[in-house]
């Protein structure tokens, strides 16, 4: 039973009781597994455009572009940089003073090359009177790591991974908060403005709003654009409840239940209010120097030709279909497109009568878009690209966790392990219908693929249940293309040393 503190919680949350009872019943039945057909390749589900086609889907982008389309940039950047940082905490805290595991040697060894070692030297000296290499010759490594993770320095442990000096540059270091003003400018400007859309979290929301306001001029005079750069929260009536072992609420010492983020699936509510033609969706910490930049500007700009070039024939039968004017060999060239090019099949087709034929393509066709960029599989962990069947028997594109599949299927596992790409996270999306009304997003989620995780709070185990992934079960019931994008796209930074890796170098 509810008592009425947890009536007064729900309602401050914005969470009914019939979606609290949900979210614990689903803690009891868990998620069904996806049946998949295959792992998504080259010739099977996804396109490798070769020269000629790339410069003709970049030249769409660009004739889209000057039509006055609304392109928005939209960059998930709430997550603390905490974890980039857990191999240096876990130094702070350790029983030896000198750099002793090969993460830690690594980064003292090459300590000159980060991009943020002057203002980490500017702490130091102001906190304990030396500069960093003074401090390591006397072997007081703890006292460079407090003065980057603390508060009382650079307080790196707890800022948003944006705002980190990610990269140096002549006239200053840079973080991705910047990388990805500058991306913004050079690929999703249209009518000389570049839209910018980043979730933060509440505690980081002010910070990030003013480091925005200190940078975003500089930008936009040597890229000769205006920025209009807006910032939401992932909403608390998103969050999900947290569970016992027995599955009933987990609870606070002070009685109140314990609800979480609900993950990434919870920004699909963030993204429905973006009003846009167009939109790209990166993680925050997947940037490049400017140098390395022209290769990721090429795709991007590849993958949205092929977005709208798709999306413009999508229309284009669509209209065909409600005008009435159609013949049975039209029927047929309009389901070649959705089975070839949507890769959207249904084993049934042929039995269907025109009627309703003309009622399953308006379906599939009338429905919001997205071109994912996948690289090669390298071993990262993440979801990767699959063919799965749908609710409605068809079979579909989908971005697949591996939390998703049955890790007791040798085939599904086989076909998980040795697939030939990877999602890096790499969208564009186009979010209106044929008549330029936006589609309501929720509306495409499969509610069906939340996954339940083990995690503890004050020492104590609990049951955590995240929504289906942002680009997983929220896009379920979108038109889904993969194309091919090289690996020079797709440089996350998720531990601190990898900021040392070549490519994050000047």
């Amino acid at each position: 039973m509810l008592s009425q503190q947890d009536l007064n919680q729900l309602a401050a949350k914005g969470i009914s009781e019939e979606k609290l009872n949900k979210q614990l019943e689903e803690f009891k039945t868990g998620f069904p597994f996806l049946k998949l057909e295959a792992a998504a390749a080259i010739g099977r589900g996804i396109v490798a455009p070769d020269d000629k086609e790339r410069a003709d889907y970049i030249a769409a982008w660009n004739k889209y572009k000057a039509e006055g389309k609304k392109i928005v940039k939209f960059v998930p950047a709430s997550g603390a940089a905490s974890r980039m940082f857990k191999d240096m905490f876990a130094f702070l805290s350790a029983d030896y003073d000198v750099p002793t595991t090969p993460f830690e040697k690594n980064f003292f060894d090459n300590i000159k090359k980060f991009a943020f070692r002057e203002a980490l030297c500017d702490q130091c000296k102001k906190n304990e009177g030396k500069k960093i290499m003074q401090l390591l010759s006397e072997g007081n490594y703890k006292a460079v790591v407090a003065n980057m993770l603390e508060a009382k320095g650079l307080n790196y442990g707890q800022l948003p991974k944006g705002l980190l000096l990610f990269h140096d540059y002549e006239d200053g270091a840079r973080t991705p908060m910047e990388e990805h003003l500058v991306e913004a400018a050079l690929y999703a400007a249209s009518n000389g403005e570049a839209n910018v859309h980043f979730t933060v979290s509440h505690d980081h929301l002010e910070l990030f709003k003013q480091k925005v306001a200190e940078k975003a001029d500089k930008y936009a005079g040597k890229y000769g654009v205006k920025y209009n750069i807006s910032f939401s929260e992932q909403k608390p009536s998103t969050d999900t409840v947290a569970a016992n072992a027995d599955n009933t609420p987990f609870r606070n010492d002070d009685g109140s239940m314990l609800f979480r983020p609900g993950g990434h699936g919870a920004l699909i509510e963030n993204l429905n209010e973006i009003d846009a033609d167009v939109i790209f969706i990166k993680n925050i910490d997947n940037v490049v120097p400017d140098r390395l930049k022209a290769e990721t500007v090429e795709y991007k700009q590849l993958i949205a030709g092929v977005l709208v070039t798709l999306q413009q024939q999508a229309f284009d039968y669509l209209r065909q279909l409600e005008s009435g004017k159609y013949t049975h060999e039209d029927l047929e060239e309009i389901i070649r497109f959705v089975q070839r090019d949507l890769c959207c099949r249904k084993a049934d087709i042929k039995e269907l009568e025109d009627a309703d034929l003309v009622i399953y393509l308006k379906k599939k066709l009338n429905r919001p878009m997205r071109v994912c960029g996948v690289v090669k599989n390298v071993g990262e962990p993440g979801g990767g690209p699959f063919l799965t069947y749908n609710q409605d028997g068809t079979v579909s594109l989908q971005i697949l966790e591996s939390s998703q599949i049955d890790k007791n299927n040798e085939e599904y596992m086989k076909m998980f392990t040795e697939g030939t790409h990877f999602n890096p996270v790499d969208l564009v999306c186009a979010v209106k219908d044929y008549q330029g009304k936006p589609f309501n997003l929720p509306d495409f989620v499969d509610k069906t693929t939340g996954f339940i995780s083990s995690k503890s709070k004050n020492g104590k185990e609990l049951k955590a249940l995240e929504l289906p992934g942002l680009w997983n079960g929220a896009m379920s019931d979108w038109n889904t293309i993969f194309v091919e994008v090289p690996l020079g796209t797709f440089n996350p930074v998720k531990t601190v040393n990898d900021l040392l890796r070549e490519q994050h170098q000047g």
